[in-house]
Formats: C-alpha cells, structure tokens, sequence
C-alpha cells in the first residue's frame, strides 16, 4: 500500500520499521519539527526523522497542518492511509479525510479508557490490571473514531512506563501489520460511552512524592513516572529520583528508611529497586545501599 507514515517519538519507530520490513511504500513520512537539545542547543531531529532518514525516506515535519497549502501537498501524495503514531499535531479533517482508506491511529490503551496524552503512565498510576493497543479509525475527535483491532497486555507488579511502553511499541507495530495484510475488510467497532477516561499530560508537580500517602499510590505514582519525569524526594538537601519499586511488608515512620531499601509510607512500605541522585546516574538501589547511602534510620523529606 502507499503509506504517509506520522509519527514522532522512539514509541513510533518499530512501527514504521515493521511497516518498511513489510513491503509498504512509505511515500513521505511526518514528523515535529527539529528541536534545541543538549548542552549545545543544537537542533536535533526526531527520533522518527533519524530513522526515516537512515531507511532513505522522503521527511516533511510542519509546524502545523492548519493551512491550505500544506494540506494540498499531504493529498497530493495520493497515499491508500496514513499510519499516525504519537505524531503530536491534530490532523484538521482534510487531512483525516486524504487517503483512500482514511488515517489508522496506533494507540496505547484499550479505548475508550485512557484517551489522550499519557495513556501508558495514567494506567500504571490508575492501578489498572491491563492495558494494551487499539488500532483505531482517526476522526475528529480526541480518540474518539471506532477501533478496528485490540490487544490486551497484563501490568506487572514491578512494571515501569519505561518498560510497557517498549512491549506496547511492539504491539502496536505487529497489529498495524496485522489490520493492513487482512484479506477481508475489518468492520471497525465504535468505543463504548461508557468507560471513558482522559490521559491527561503529565505535569511536573505530579512527581513531588508525599510520604504519608498509602504505600500503593507511592508505589503506581514511581513506576508510573519512570523514567520522565521520575517521581522525587528529598534527601540530604539533594533531590533523589525513585525510578523503580516494589511494595513491601513493613509499617513504620513514612519517609524513614526500616531495612536496606525499604521505606516505610502512610500505610505499609516501599522496596525501591532504582534510583537516581542529583548529579548523578541511575543505579540499582543495591548500590546506594552497599554505601550507606539508604539504610535503616535515613529519613527522605518530601521536598
């Protein structure tokens, strides 16, 4: 099939390898526009443009989709679909409308739970038993448009977003193959009204860790922001990022470390398993430990 892939972050890489490895023309890909990033402030392309440009693909990455010409030039590419994958502009129904078969949408949840901007991170944080990937049908609403295939995945006890984002990345990617190579049409399935619920962005104050909460928020709250922007905690007048844990059976002081890495919250206690200190990289907690960095009696403040 003809192909305008869209697509932004690492999230939408392996799908356009597998669209690629596959044997679709992809026509043009789309993808943000080049960035400041590092020390240097120097623009650097998306991870999307990066491997487009290795796999020999024609770019284009607008500022925006609003205005007539840019319009004219995606319908003038005369693609069978548009393949869309945390492209991160809203496509105006011109462009929904320009392919033959419309736009398909690879998304993280299990619509219509979680539409929006933050799929995977609101489920860990939510407590949700599963998640998973819908290929949906795009129309002009916030991920709204009826789902052609789903596929669900359970949410371990230690999972990070880190870590279902790359499972739901491949997913996304073996399914989008799946809905183009099916020999008879798929009838798509509109979302239920009932069960919807908003991804809303991540905002930075959402990291700040309260101690005297329930070890079961504190731990979603850990997993769910890791690795960006990484729950935090004060310790020795140094922020310390929690990137990974465990609940654990203790009580205690909340915000006192009882044994090794184990800290005890409101209700119950933590075992962090990763972290990372102001200044420094992310090490395995058994690290800080060895050193007398975490140990019984150190206090971590709320910041």
């Amino acid at each position: 099939m003809r192909i305008v892939f869209m697509g932004t972050p690492d999230f939408s890489v392996p799908a356009l390898e597998a669209l690629v490895a596959a044997g679709h023309e992809i026509v043009c890909v789309y993808t943000q526009p080049p960035r400041p990033a590092g020390r240097g402030k120097k623009e650097r392309p998306t991870p999307v443009h990066a491997r487009a440009d290795a796999l020999g693909l024609s770019v284009r990455h607008p500022k925006s989709l609003k205005d007539s010409v840019a319009q004219e030039e995606f319908a003038a590419l005369r693609a069978d679909v548009a393949v869309v994958v945390a492209y991160g502009l809203i496509l105006p129904q011109a462009v929904l409308d320009a392919p033959a078969h419309g736009c398909l949408n690879i998304h993280a949840s299990l619509l219509p739970r979680w539409r929006g901007a933050a799929p995977i991170h609101r489920a860990i944080m939510a407590g949700d038993a599963e998640t998973g990937v819908c290929i949906m049908q795009m129309e002009a609403g916030l991920d709204t448009g009826p789902v052609l295939m789903r596929e669900a995945i359970p949410i371990g006890s230690e999972d990070t977003t880190a870590l279902l984002h790359d499972h739901l990345s491949d997913l996304g990617a073996k399914l989008i193959i799946d809905v183009l190579a099916s020999p008879e049409p798929i009838v798509a399935d509109p979302q239920p009204e009932e069960g919807v619920t908003y991804a809303a962005k991540i905002d930075k104050a959402e990291a700040k860790i309260n101690w005297a909460l329930d070890a079961k928020v504190i731990d979603r709250q850990i997993r769910g922001l890791s690795p960006f922007p990484g729950a935090w905690t004060m310790l020795n007048g140094k922020r310390l990022k929690l990137l990974g844990s465990r609940l654990a059976e203790a009580n205690g002081t909340s915000g006192t470390f009882l044994d090794g890495a184990t800290v005890a919250c409101g209700r119950g206690a933590i075992d962090v398993t990763r972290a990372q200190l102001e200044g420094k990289s992310a090490q395995d907690a058994i690290v800080f430990v060895n050193s007398g960095v975490f140990g019984p009696g150190v206090v971590l403040e709320d910041g």
